[in-house]
């Protein structure tokens, strides 16, 4: 099992390295398309402060702290993005029948979609959500921990994995839809615009299904409660804030058994 985990991973990582250097070699296109991304995605963070000259708090959150939860979720998105967004295109591959020719090769299949013509532009989005975050930081009046300062890497290494899982899930739907991505978007880029902003904005059974049916708010908003020191609007044990892990956990691993169910499944439709 370990052997075949790193067997992936190194076939997943000289996948990568080639589509890299592919993009690289248009270097003036390579940067203008990460330029590019990282103006069209700030845009959405200029709404907010353009939001912010009519309103004092949204939410009862102020601008340095909404922009914390916008580059927390920016970041965790732009990561997963990155990793493997292209998985979100297997209905077209299995359309053209692309993906059949993926099932003949010596390389595991998860790792040949998760890399395939891996995006290196998409660091543009990350470069934008990070910047916000590292703003928010500087400017947040907070009496910085040493707890407090190892919850934004714990933010960012659990929030990317939970949106890596529903990247997955999005991709393993398309083996029965063979075109429904456009609803494995409403939980990743969807659900990445929803933990933007406090969910205090929104009504408590919209929080309530966030937290126990699409468990985005443990993207950011738990972990963001703690830093920020912001009480939990739900009224859920201290322990939630630090659950990231289990959501994660828990995603990875039905996941993980859709992936598997829907490669099991997959019927050639013969393109």
């Amino acid at each position: 099992m370990a052997d075949r985990l790193l067997w992936g991973l190194r076939a997943y990582l000289l996948l990568s390295w080639m589509w890299i250097r592919v993009s690289l070699t248009y270097r003036t296109s390579f940067a203008m398309l990460t330029l590019g991304q990282l103006l069209v995605t700030g845009l959405d963070f200029l709404g907010i402060v353009v939001m912010f000259s009519a309103v004092d708090a949204l939410g009862g959150f102020s601008l340095p702290e909404v922009a914390f939860l916008y580059g927390g979720a920016g970041v965790c998105l732009g990561l997963a993005d990155l990793l493997l967004g292209n998985i979100e295109r297997l209905g077209q591959k299995i359309r053209l029948g692309t993906f059949d020719a993926m099932m003949v090769r010596p390389v595991p299949l998860y790792a040949q979609m998760c890399s395939d013509e891996f995006a290196l532009r998409r660091l543009g989005r990350i470069t934008q959500a990070a910047v916000v975050l590292a703003w928010s930081i500087l400017t947040l009046d907070l009496d910085w921990t040493p707890a407090k300062v190892l919850a934004v890497p714990y933010l960012v290494v659990f929030g990317t994995a939970i949106f890596v899982a529903f990247f997955t899930l999005g991709a393993a739907f398309q083996f029965w839809t063979t075109d429904g991505s456009e609803a494995a978007n409403a939980f990743t880029y969807g659900g990445n615009t929803l933990a933007q902003y406090p969910l205090t904005i929104y009504p408590l059974e919209a929080v309530k299904a966030l937290t126990f049916l699409v468990p985005l708010a443990f993207v950011n908003w738990y972990p963001s409660l703690f830093v920020l020191g912001r009480a939990d609007p739900l009224g859920l044990p201290r322990a939630m804030q630090f659950a990231a892990p289990v959501a994660a956990l828990v995603l990875a691993a039905v996941a993980a058994v859709a992936w598997r169910g829907g490669v099991r499944r997959y019927r050639s439709t013969g393109s």
